[in-house]
């Protein structure tokens, strides 16, 4: 077990840290490689469906049964679910469209003429989006870590999942904080460090949750857990590849995530 819990700590820092190769993307790119980042929201897309549903929530709902017997068994694995992706929605509501992390920017945004951003008022975008993404991240470290600890393979489906999501997260805190700061080194650290939130999530679950988690208390977390990555699928992951105008090709990285995640876990048991 405590090997595990130094696993799950290490995926989450480097899951939160993925913020800082989207910043750096943006400094080092001319142009935004529209293909590559649909394919890549898309096979996160997929890592993060197929494990909610195959592994996720089904082990979820099996040790529910056995603890409270079947149909109770049932209702409480799928209000974890639901309770998992209310989360997420209240998240993303709570949260500016404008100053949402979701909100995509593109690398040629940050090589635009700077005159053309200044109705954003972005002295004060720039860091609300880093509180933003800090705010996005923290459940989904609570996730990995939570899930790393109980089942190694299925946090480390998650956190590469999570990472790949976090890099166009990345680019969308640069830009509106390189604009509001016009420093690029102000811009990166603000991004490398809103991804701390993902590890510290995975503090707080250690601290906190930990000592609580009970069989019953683990298996409804997972279900919330696979609601969550559900809602950030359908609501952040495709929507924003078809922003990124490659929407086939999303579909594709969906279909390839879901069977490496297939793959992964038939040779990992």
């Amino acid at each position: 077990m405590q090997e595990n819990i130094l696993i799950a700590f290490l995926l989450t820092l480097l899951a939160g840290l993925a913020t800082g190769i989207g910043s750096a993307i943006a400094f080092f790119a001319r142009h935004t490689n529209r293909k590559f980042l649909s394919f890549s929201l898309g096979l996160s897309a997929g890592v993060m469906v197929y494990v909610s549903f195959m592994e996720l929530l089904y082990k979820a709902r099996v040790e529910i049964q056995l603890i409270e017997g079947e149909k109770a068994g049932d209702m409480i694995a799928a209000g974890a679910f639901f309770a998992g992706i209310l989360i997420a929605a209240m998240i993303d509501k709570l949260v500016p469209s404008v100053e949402n992390p979701h909100e995509l920017r593109s690398v040629e945004q940050l090589h635009a003429d700077p005159e053309k951003h200044k109705e954003r008022r972005l002295a004060r975008m720039g860091l609300v989006t880093a509180i933003a993404l800090a705010i996005h991240n923290f459940p989904e470290g609570i996730a990995t870590f939570i899930s790393a600890v109980q089942e190694p393979k299925v946090g480390v489906a998650i956190a590469v999942a999570i990472a790949i999501h976090n890099i166009p997260e990345g680019i969308a805190v640069s830009v509106p904080i390189y604009y509001a700061t016009k420093s690029r080194r102000k811009a990166f650290w603000y991004s490398f460090f809103s991804g701390l939130a993902e590890p510290l999530g995975a503090i707080v679950a250690y601290l906190i949750l930990m000592p609580f988690l009970t069989p019953m208390l683990l298996y409804c977390t997972f279900a919330a857990v696979a609601g969550i990555m559900v809602y950030i699928s359908f609501d952040e992951l495709l929507p924003a590849a078809h922003e990124y105008g490659e929407y086939h090709i999303a579909i594709y990285g969906l279909v390839v995530g879901m069977v490496i995640m297939a793959v992964s876990l038939i040779l990992l048991i």
